[in-house]
């Protein structure tokens, strides 16, 4: 059964239908009542409310009870599926009421129009042999106690909630004022309140179930005040919007005047149709205050400009870019850190640390998304996959990526964009690529950060300053825009191949991940994971077609390309599947596995010699390790001694502290001479040359100095360096070993070179985690923390034969 309030009077039902009255004693109670289950209707006592019935159950019971003459039991409950009510989901309290008319439409549905007469308990449910409901029932007394201040004055409150209430009906009803001004009785206040007040079924069953007065006109004003507070505020914004509709549909007629007026005078309507279309799509932009008033501005100025002025194109393109600017679209995160590792392993092979330490970022965004997250500035050389992070966490996060490439900016109007009070002014590139993405929150990757320039129009490294800051980029001002864009929700990332570059008050802003490059392991996984499929999908030819074994792959890793990342390794790759593409193009089946033998046909010969057995034939001549801005590499020391005074030449294109490096391991082999077994005289009457091959290649830094006394040692006591060791370390004029720099890259280079030995500073053993396990292993590490112990480590015992 299912029934619905009616607020209309009975008089309004169809005049064909066929009515029955019946008036039913008010006094007649008996201690059994027929129930009449109610889904969504609450009667109160001395109420009037129509129903509508509509299972054969109900209408049946109710039939019966009018043949009767006799009262029915309201009950509110829950229906059980397609049986219709139980009595286990009925509430146990209800209101008695008398049928006051029965009428069956001509659509077939049933209406009752009752009255209550008071409220009632159920005491046991009975069966019934035509299957309705019957029920022994209590009735309840509802007798007021008299001269109770409480209550009058509960009364008087609840009586000025009702008339205000009725005041602000959409049409107020005077009978109705007039009813609740007259009830004297609290209890029937309490009641008639709660019937008009528009209350849900279970909020007025609890009314009813309130059986002393004073708690139930408590409860009734409850519901009165908030029913106040919605309808007041309800009717504010009623007004506030007829407010608002008439403004614009007054400025939309003077509009329409307006160009009445120009047609009248011949003039362009095409000025004012662009200015409407630019107003209405401003107004869907929800621009902020500033910026609305300041594009209204402009749009007054657009509306009295000609056509064919020159500015009339400016202002387009302004009031243009203002509206496309997503100054309110926000993409929605959704942050997984299982799903986000799953990504980051499926887009990069290895990378440990740095997988670890973006997940560390993504779970504080995810649980503090308000917080004011450091920014991530990825450091390494070329090809390591700096760039491709950035996408992996856009991903990851579900939000658009993009980035800018700032290497050789060198206008500060890049970043911040032009006044337009120049001609051809535009926005800087944030804006540009905030306006490409669609979204305030993407993740924007700045490229090549450490290769800012400088010059007389301004430093854009002090311009991104305002940028990479959280605390100041929620009001970023591009000079383009004239008003505050919020940056705060972006996620910048940065990328450098090196740090020195970088001012310190910027490098100050970011969290340095470094990313030193890959093993040779590593590149083989990574070519056959990403590279090959990646090459072979370019080039048009299937895996089937075209595959490299893995002994191809170390020769092409080893003997092609020595490089910290990969980008070299993909273009040798790439020729592969170029050669393969021209088989296929001919009709041919394909090269199918290419092996290391084919490697010479198709590259060329081996473009990486191997110096293993060419670099330490002779005596003064070490292997040192350096750092560059590409990863690591060695660098081979050349020392040679001519008759003379004792002077000392140094070529190679060294930096002034690789010279002063060299004077001090001079120094410090004269100090020591008679220690090393070298003749005081000899010394004096030697000239020595010290040189560094790759004479195009600039070189600095302390850190070859070990290799430095290596050679002039071994130069003096004409003893080989043994040709599978490496060393690297500052020394002192005491002999000392001192720590250096790019431990991780120095021995990644060590080992794809073919050394069996490195030479490290005792002061880097806790940079030992950082070398990949596997060259760990490879490698034999050796840490020494004076020169005579890289003596006894590097050189051979035996001197070299003449």
């Amino acid at each position: 059964m299912s029934e619905h309030e009616n607020h209309e009077t009975p008089e309004s039902i169809d005049s064909k239908t066929t009515t029955l009255v019946y008036n039913q004693c008010a006094s007649q109670r008996p201690d059994t009542l027929i129930i009449l289950p109610m889904s969504e209707t609450v009667l109160f006592p001395e109420l009037i409310m129509p129903i509508v019935l509509d299972r054969k159950p109900v209408i049946d019971s109710a039939q019966r009870a009018m043949r009767a003459e006799q009262p029915v039991g309201l009950l509110l409950g829950e229906p059980s599926g397609e049986s219709g009510h139980q009595p286990a989901n009925l509430h146990k309290v209800g209101t008695a009421a008398n049928i006051l008319r029965y009428v069956t439409g001509n659509d077939g549905q049933h209406h009752l129009v009752c009255k209550g007469i008071s409220r009632f308990r159920v005491r046991e449910f009975q069966e019934d042999e035509r299957g309705g409901i019957i029920a022994s029932v209590t009735w309840i007394d509802e007798s007021e106690p008299e001269g109770d201040k409480q209550v009058d004055a509960r009364m008087t409150n609840l009586r000025n909630s009702a008339l205000k209430a009725i005041q602000l009906m959409d049409q107020p009803s005077k009978e109705l004022a007039n009813a609740i001004q007259s009830v004297e009785s609290a209890s029937l206040l309490a009641d008639a309140t709660a019937g008009y007040l528009g209350l849900k079924p279970k909020e007025k069953q609890r009314i009813l179930e309130t059986i002393e007065i004073e708690p139930r006109l408590e409860l009734v004003q409850s519901f009165m005040d908030y029913r106040l507070e919605v309808m007041r505020l309800s009717n504010e914004i009623n007004q506030q919007t007829q407010q608002r509709m008439s403004e614009h549909q007054r400025k939309a007629m003077l509009r329409e005047q307006m160009r009445s007026i120009q047609r009248e005078l011949g003039e362009d309507e095409s000025v004012a149709e662009e200015a409407d279309r630019l107003r209405e799509a401003l107004d869907k932009a929800n621009l902020p205050e500033d910026a609305a008033e300041q594009t209204e501005r402009e749009l007054k100025r657009l509306e009295r400009m000609n056509e064919s002025s020159a500015e009339y194109s400016m202002v387009r393109t302004y009031l243009e870019l203002m509206a496309e600017l997503p100054w309110d679209k926000l993409s929605e995160d959704s942050i997984d850190i299982s799903h986000a590792r799953t990504i980051l392993d499926e887009d990069h092979y290895g990378l440990d640390k740095i997988k670890h330490r973006i997940l560390e970022h993504l779970a504080v965004h995810k649980l503090n998304p308000e917080g004011k997250a450091p920014i991530l500035c990825f450091v390494g050389p070329p090809g390591v996959g700096k760039t491709s992070l950035g996408r992996s966490i856009a991903r990851a996060m579900n939000r658009k990526f993009v980035r800018a490439a700032l290497g050789g900016v060198h206008d500060e109007s890049e970043i911040r964009g032009h006044r337009r009070t120049y001609v051809g002014a535009m926005p800087g590139t944030i804006i540009s690529q905030i306006r490409k993405a669609g979204t305030r929150n993407p993740v924007f990757m700045l490229d090549e950060v450490d290769k800012l320039g400088a010059s007389a129009h301004g430093d854009p490294a002090s311009a991104l300053l305002e940028v990479l800051d959280p605390s100041q980029n929620d009001s970023f001002n591009d000079h383009y825009l004239g008003t505050p864009f919020d940056l705060s929700k972006v996620m910048f990332i940065t990328t450098a191949n090196v740090m020195d570059t970088i001012p310190s008050p910027l490098r100050d802003r970011m969290e340095v991940i470094e990313l030193p490059g890959y093993t040779r392991e590593e590149k083989k996984q990574i070519a056959k994971r990403y590279l090959i499929n990646r090459q072979l999908e370019q080039a048009g030819v299937k895996r089937a077609q075209c595959d490299i074994s893995d002994d191809a792959l170390d020769i092409l890793i080893s003997g092609y390309t020595r490089e910290a990342g990969l980008r070299n390794l993909e273009r040798e790759i790439g020729a592969i599947a170029r050669h393969a593409a021209v088989h296929v193009a001919e009709g041919k089946p394909g090269p199918g596995l290419i092996e290391p033998d084919d490697l010479h046909d198709i590259l060329g010969p081996r473009r990486v010699d191997d110096e293993v057995a060419l670099r330490t034939g002779v005596a003064g001549v070490a292997t040192g390790l350096a750092w560059t801005p590409a990863g690591g590499d060695i660098l081979f020391v050349e020392a040679s001694r001519a008759s003379g005074s004792g002077n000392l030449t140094i070529t190679g294109q060294l930096g002034e502290v690789m010279r002063e490096s060299a004077q001090a391991a001079l120094s410090l082999v004269k100090a020591r001479a008679d220690t090393l077994g070298i003749d005081q005289d000899y010394l004096d009457k030697s000239d020595i040359h010290i040189h560094v091959p790759a004479g195009a290649i600039k070189k600095d830094g302390p850190s070859a100095g070990v290799a430095l006394y290596t050679a002039l040692v071994s130069l003096l006591t004409d003893r080989k360096v043994r040709a599978d060791v490496a060393m690297t370390g500052e020394i002192s004029l005491r002999g000392q070993v001192l720590p250096i720099g790019g431990v991780k890259e120095k021995t990644l280079a060590a080992h794809q070179a073919g050394i069996l030995t490195v030479m490290l500073p005792d002061r880097n053993r806790k940079d030992e985690d950082d070398i990949p396990d596997n060259v760990r292993e490879a490698l034999n590490v050796r840490y020494i923390s004076t020169v005579e112990e890289a003596i006894e480590v590097a050189l051979e015992n035996e001197p070299a034969l003449a």
